[in-house]
């Protein structure tokens, strides 16, 4: 029963912090059966959450033991079946993970499913840290003459650490494990150990973003804005954006190696168009390809204000109750942005689990003793709601300014907004040629 719970409160939570939450790849999870759950680690507790609610199977993780010694979280962790693992870097006794493994492979034989994530920690760096063998010696050690599956599943943001961005989860086609013959340890052979962990990694990297190093990200980034701006390519099919930005980082890679001063001069470029768009205050997708049409900007406009003058009661007092607490998260977040970029998205999540409840309480509270239980129940209630409309309201009116900006732009400096449009056509034709010279 707390496990239902504490999962409806979590994936409800993650949908509200990511605007979008995509899934691809579901038809290789088998809906019984033992499953291992292999996926890359850049997110902190977010990363267990978004599998846990997407994945349609009752998932048990591998996690670090420290978590489990924390006074709030720990017991939350323990509710959701977590297995503590022991590392080094905790200065823990190592021999406990013979338990460890034991808990993780009986589950495995009772069909249940484990996630793991075989980098070992969560990080930031721009590509896949070497895996442990964890993974490898679970399954081997767990699969039985039916054989079990690894599911490679990588995980995908759009902007990791900012509320109400996107976020992929892909999962890939099932790495098949065989029974081995086990040591007298119980352990398996370490020649299979080290095969399977290598075709585990090669599975990891074709489903995830990587490049040699942060200022190729960055850049790779910034280009991928770039070109779905200026083509009719939808932007909110986040495998096909992924996929993108795989080929760009194997074409900046490719060019950095062949033709340093070539990537130079398109660097240069794309970073003098995104200066002179920031000096607009404008960003590309604020750049129609065609332009602003006088019936469009009208149609959109109009359904943009109606929907803001329906939702602007709700809204404001929406956002006079839960300022507080969102300024109290957000300070909170962004203080981790320098020393742990990777949990800023975790703080933010665990914050709003914390404080958004307990600001309801304590109004739907205060109004029951003042007017009555009826009145402070109702407004109890009705807080959340009025959380969710001021959100809508916010990310309505930000979009409705923004337009503004193009249009004013497009009609009172419609020479330079050509020239943007037809630069940012440029910069998309010569990366196309790129891509054709050197075959990426």
């Amino acid at each position: 029963m707390i496990r239902r719970i504490l999962e409806a409160v979590t994936c409800r939570t993650v949908r509200i912090f990511f605007r979008r939450l995509q899934v691809t790849g579901k038809e290789h999870v088998p809906v019984r059966g033992p499953v291992l759950f292999a996926l890359n680690h850049p997110n902190a507790l977010v990363d267990p959450m978004v599998l846990l609610c997407q994945s349609g199977r009752r998932v048990s993780f591998l996690a670090k033991e420290p978590l489990f010694r924390m006074p709030v979280l720990g017991a939350l962790i323990r509710a959701m079946d977590a297995i503590p693992v022991y590392r080094r870097q905790d200065n823990a006794d190592l021999t406990q993970n013979r338990k460890t493994f034991e808990v993780a492979r009986r589950v495995l034989r009772s069909g249940g499913s484990i996630g793991i994530f075989p980098e070992g920690r969560s990080h930031t760096e721009p590509r896949l840290m070497p895996l442990r063998t964890g993974a490898a010696r679970i399954a081997l050690g767990a699969v039985d003459a039916g054989g079990l599956d690894i599911i490679p599943a990588g995980l995908f943001y759009t902007d990791k650490m900012t509320f109400r961005s996107a976020a992929l989860l892909c999962f890939g086609p099932p790495i098949r494990v065989d029974p081995v013959a086990l040591g007298p340890d119980g352990e398996p052979p370490a020649e299979h150990v080290r095969a399977l962990t290598d075709r585990l990694e090669e599975a990891l990297g074709a489903l995830t973003v990587q490049a040699d190093h942060h200022e190729a990200l960055r850049l790779v980034e910034t280009v991928e804005a770039l070109l779905l701006s200026a083509s009719d390519e939808p932007r909110r099919d986040l495998d096909a954006r992924r996929q993108l930005r795989q080929r760009l980082t194997r074409g900046y890679s490719s060019l950095r190696a062949r033709a340093p001063e070539r990537l130079a001069r398109v660097q240069s470029r794309v970073t003098r168009y995104v200066e002179a768009l920031r000096q607009a205050e404008l960003s590309p997708e604020l750049l129609p390809r065609r332009g602003y049409r006088a019936v469009t900007v009208v149609r959109v406009t109009a359904k943009a204000l109606v929907a803001l003058l329906l939702l602007l009661p709700l809204a404001v007092a929406g956002f006079v109750i839960h300022a507080p607490a969102w300024v109290v998260i957000d300070r909170i977040g962004n203080s981790y942005r320098s020393t742990h970029p990777d949990a800023v998205a975790t703080v933010k999540v665990l914050g709003g689990i914390l404080f958004f409840p307990l600001t309801w309480l304590a109004i739907g509270t205060g109004a029951g003793l003042w007017w009555g239980w009826p009145i402070g129940l109702g407004l109890g209630i009705t807080l959340p709601v009025a959380g969710y409309a001021t959100l809508r309201f916010l990310e309505r009116l930000d979009r409705v300014l923004g337009g503004a900006r193009g249009v004013l732009l497009a009609l009172t400096g419609r020479r330079h907004f050509l020239r943007l449009v037809a630069e940012r056509k440029a910069i998309r034709t010569e990366l196309l040629a790129i891509g054709e010279e050197y075959g990426v």
